[in-house]
């Protein structure tokens, strides 16, 4: 297990767009942990090699998986048989159901691989806010479709800092749907003990973004990693109503005693 290096100061406390929350849950990867990077990466080997043994009818449906694009519109955010299905789709393909098991059994097995040979980093702003959130009393949850989620945050030394955790083992164990729809998020703030329209969620996907709005949460927070101007836009077109590019500009300065 890694402990997050990252400036801790006491003082610090949660900007103004926070202060009426109660609660905040977090998406996992790409918001507390860098693992979406490996996500990509697992999918594009595992979907190009699927292409290239399957090529599209249309020439023009055969271009390789795109680890910014296509993971964005595509996967991001959703479980593995639902991003393996979209993508699939989205190259005109009509898979059946052994199919997109079988490639999301082989992104599944990649990605594994490269979680236990590499591990993954908790981003030093998210911990930041984190903490911030804990020594004003606002419970924090982490949420998400992936089954490695805790696995994840325990590699990254950050397991602890969360009052609660929902993953994609809970979310089969009570049958949530995935997102758009909010039930993974309303699952993680029930446990928390605080009413939606009381809560924050915290995404960087679509998929999720739009999953905070139509759970009826107070606010819905986007995280632009990739800041390329068109993917902060896409966040906000999705219903985030604040994006920042790092969670610690969600952190202020104490005030001076």
């Amino acid at each position: 297990m890694r402990r997050p290096r990252t400036h801790t100061d006491p003082d610090e406390r949660v900007a103004p767009v926070l202060r009426d929350i109660r609660a905040v849950v977090f998406d996992t990867d790409g918001v507390i942990t860098d693992s979406a990077r490996v996500h990509a990466a697992a999918w594009k080997t595992a979907l190009d090699a699927f292409l290239r043994a399957h090529p599209p009818a249309d020439p023009a449906q055969r271009r390789p998986f795109d680890v910014r694009d296509d993971y964005l519109r595509h996967v991001d955010g959703k479980s593995r048989l639902d991003g393996a299905a979209a993508f699939l789709a989205s190259r005109g393909l009509d898979p059946s159901e052994d199919t997109v098991r079988a490639v999301a059994a082989d992104k599944e097995r990649l990605f594994t691989e490269r979680l236990r040979a590499h591990g993954v980093d908790a981003y030093p702003g998210t911990v930041r806010l984190v903490r911030a959130l804990r020594r004003a009393g606002v419970p924090v949850a982490a949420a998400s479709a992936s089954r490695h989620a805790g696995e994840l945050l325990d590699h990254a030394g950050v397991l602890d800092l969360f009052d609660a955790l929902v993953d994609g083992g809970e979310a089969a164990r009570l049958a949530l749907p995935g997102k758009p729809r909010p039930d993974l998020f309303l699952e993680a703030v029930r446990r928390l003990g605080v009413p939606a329209d009381r809560a924050a969620v915290v995404e960087d996907a679509l998929a999720g973004v739009e999953a905070g709005r139509r759970g009826g949460f107070a606010l819905v927070v986007g995280v632009d990693r990739a800041a390329t101007g068109e993917s902060g836009a896409a966040l906000r077109h999705s219903g985030a109503d604040v994006v920042v590019r790092d969670l610690a500009e969600l952190v202020v300065a104490g005030e001076s005693k």
